[in-house]
């Protein structure tokens, strides 16, 4: 806690001390065993100021940061960790690429890149309204709304939506994308973006949270394919 006179001048050495304690450990004893120690900090900075020492030497000294947002707590999105705050100094993609699918350091990428775009799309929105966007980017925030409603959105008392897998996360983010590049083809072959969002399909991917570790993959590109299919015979309606 600080005190009168502000911080303590030792406060980044105690906080180093401390979080020195997290790595490998060998444990005493037999049989031979072998572990980790996870040290969680949590931080809450005056006011939300991030700049103030106690939240700034957390920052140098943690690998991981996840930035908890009030506006999502108060829209009731939870958890409520921003997107675009929250990073990792970890290298975690050779992990995923072996244990979980080659390509998901891009499709984690992918989703990244869109949330940033979307983020500063709706500010747009905000000043000018949804009619000064393009069909393009219309799509765009509906796929950026998906990802957070169907996506990043969980239930802590849902027992199935609780916990998600890496395996079924990454085919959930597979079926966005996949749906993504097919509206957007849409409108870049001039259908209209009413009604490129509305073909059947898309409000399949609003159920992702309730797919079955074991079904994920079958029903990722059975959604895609459909939205694809009904795309198609859009594009041919809009030509004819």
């Amino acid at each position: 806690m600080p005190g009168e006179q502000g911080y303590p001048a030792y406060l980044s050495a105690r906080l180093a001390q401390f979080y020195e304690r997290a790595g490998a450990v060998e444990a005493l004893g037999s049989p031979e065993r072998h572990g980790s120690v996870t040290l969680v900090g949590a931080v809450s900075p005056p006011g939300g100021d991030f700049s103030e020492p106690m939240t700034q030497h957390s920052l140098r000294l943690a690998g991981t940061f996840w930035a908890l947002d009030t506006a999502l707590a108060r829209a009731h999105h939870f958890p409520a960790i921003h997107w675009t705050r929250s990073y990792t100094l970890y290298d975690l993609d050779p992990w995923f690429e072996r244990e979980v699918a080659e390509d998901w350091p891009a499709l984690r990428s992918w989703t990244s890149a869109l949330l940033e775009e979307e983020e500063e799309l709706n500010a747009i929105v905000q000043l000018l309204g949804a009619d000064a966007l393009g069909p393009a980017q219309r799509v765009l925030l509906h796929t950026g709304r998906t990802l957070r409603e169907d996506l990043l959105q969980q239930s802590a008392f849902d027992e199935h939506d609780a916990f998600c897998n890496p395996a079924r996360t990454h085919w959930m983010v597979w079926a966005v994308r996949a749906v993504h590049e097919e509206m957007k083809a849409a409108v870049g072959r001039g259908c209209e973006a009413d009604e490129v969002l509305a073909v059947p399909g898309l409000a399949a991917i609003a159920g992702m949270r309730a797919w079955e570790d074991a079904e994920a993959e079958s029903r990722a590109r059975t959604i895609a394919a459909e939205v694809a299919q009904a795309l198609d015979a859009l594009s041919i309606g809009e030509v004819a």
